[in-house]
C-alpha cells in the first residue's frame, strides 16, 4: 500500500528531473542539485546529515555535500526515487512516513514554485488532514523563533497555536499552504494574515522552521 511519503518521494524525484540541476528552489541560494544532495545524504549519510542538527558534524556535513554534488545529477535523483538501503531506518514504512512525508512535500514544492509557470496543485483532503495531524505537532517548534503570537487556522476554524504572545498574527489557509508558511516559505505559501501591520510585516520575514 502506498504511503504519503511514498507518493511525495517519486513527485520529488521527478520534479527534481525536470527542473534539472542548475534550476533554482525556495532553499535560500540552493539549486535543484544542492537540493537533492541533501536529500541523498539526510537518508544514506546519518554520519554527516547529523550537522544539520549538530555544530560538531557541520564540517563533516560541509564535506559530504562537496562530494555529493559532484556526483551525476541523474544518480541522485534515481537514489531520491529508489529510496534509502534496506538497512537504513527510513526504510521503515511508519519511520519513512512520519519523517518523510512533511519533508518531502516542502522539498517537492520548493522545486516546484521556484519556477516562473508553476501552478496550484490540489492536495487530496486525507494527505491535507495528515499535513495538519503533523503540523499540530510541530507547530510550537516551527514557530518558537517567531517576533510574535503565532496562530495557525485552516478554513474550516480548525486552529493550533505556534506560538503564545501579542500581538497576535493569525495565519489562514490550507493545511499544505500552513506548512510551507511554517517551514520559513512565507513568500510561497497562499495564506492570508490578519493582525497589526507592523506583526504581519515581521512575520513575513521571520525566520521559521525547524
Amino acid at each position: 500500500m502506498s504511503t504519503h511519503a511514498k507518493r511525495e518521494r517519486l513527485l520529488l524525484a521527478d520534479l527534481l528531473e525536470s527542473a534539472g540541476p542548475e534550476a533554482p528552489t525556495l532553499c535560500a541560494d540552493w539549486t535543484c542539485r544542492d537540493l537533492a544532495a541533501h536529500v541523498v545524504i539526510r537518508e544514506r549519510r546519518p554520519d554527516a546529515a547529523g550537522g544539520l542538527l549538530l555544530g560538531a558534524l557541520k564540517a563533516r556535513l560541509e564535506r559530504t555535500m562537496a562530494e555529493y554534488t559532484a556526483k551525476p545529477y541523474e544518480e541522485l535523483v534515481q537514489l531520491i526515487r529508489t529510496g534509502p538501503p534496506k538497512l537504513s531506518v527510513y526504510a521503515l514504512k511508519q519511520v519513512d512516513e512520519a519523517a518523510n512525508a512533511v519533508e518531502f512535500y516542502v522539498h517537492a514544492e520548493d522545486v516546484r514554485r521556484a519556477q516562473p509557470d508553476w501552478s496550484p496543485r490540489d492536495v487530496d483532503p486525507v494527505f491535507a488532514d495528515s499535513l495538519w495531524s503533523r503540523l499540530e505537532k510541530l507547530a510550537r517548534l516551527t514557530g518558537r523563533r517567531s517576533p510574535v503570537g503565532l496562530v495557525l487556522r485552516r478554513p474550516d476554524g480548525r486552529t493550533a497555536v505556534a506560538r503564545k504572545g501579542v500581538p497576535v498574527v493569525t495565519v489562514t489557509g490550507e493545511p499544505g499552504e500552513l506548512t510551507l508558511f511554517c517551514f520559513g516559505r512565507q513568500a510561497a505559501a497562499a495564506v492570508s494574515l490578519d493582525g497589526e501591520p507592523e506583526a504581519v510585516a515581521k512575520l513575513a520575514t521571520a525566520e521559521l522552521g525547524l
